[in-house]
């Protein structure tokens, strides 16, 4: 059980780490209240509501109008850069503290696993006559 949980909590921490670390961008493009694309890991493209006109007197020139509905929405998470944490500017009695820390704490669970019975190699004394029927004395 204990294993379990601290696997749990081992993950979610990993998993905290990650997500508060990561950066991204989503772009979005509009026209009018319509998605027209969407991008997570490139740029969304523009729509093509452009209209091309040609002018009323012949000339040769053509005029592009761009819609003024389409609108471009860009979202931005930047994660955190800030978690690295040097050991280069601790000091001497902090470096001792860490390493005594560890040592101890390491060796706080070392014999934990090893359950050690004394008597296991000896067998019980025999039994003569039972004392507690002859002099008639009961735990109650």
């Amino acid at each position: 059980m204990k294993e379990t949980l601290r696997q749990i909590v081992s993950i979610t921490m990993a998993l905290l780490v990650l997500f508060s670390t990561m950066s991204f961008t989503v772009d979005m493009h509009y026209c009018g209240d319509h998605l027209v694309d969407f991008g997570f890991f490139k740029n969304a493209e523009n729509c093509t509501m452009k209209a091309s006109h040609s002018n009323a007197t012949g000339e040769d020139s053509l005029m592009k109008m761009e819609m003024d509905c389409c609108t471009d929405l860009e979202i931005v998470q930047v994660g955190q850069d800030d978690l690295k944490i040097s050991f280069d500017q601790l000091t001497f009695e902090q470096q001792t503290f860490v390493s005594t820390f560890f040592y101890t704490y390491v060796n706080l669970f070392e014999g934990i696993h090893n359950n050690i019975i004394l008597f296991k190699e000896y067998s019980p004394p025999p039994l003569i006559r039972d004392v507690q029927i002859l002099d008639q004395t009961f735990l109650i």
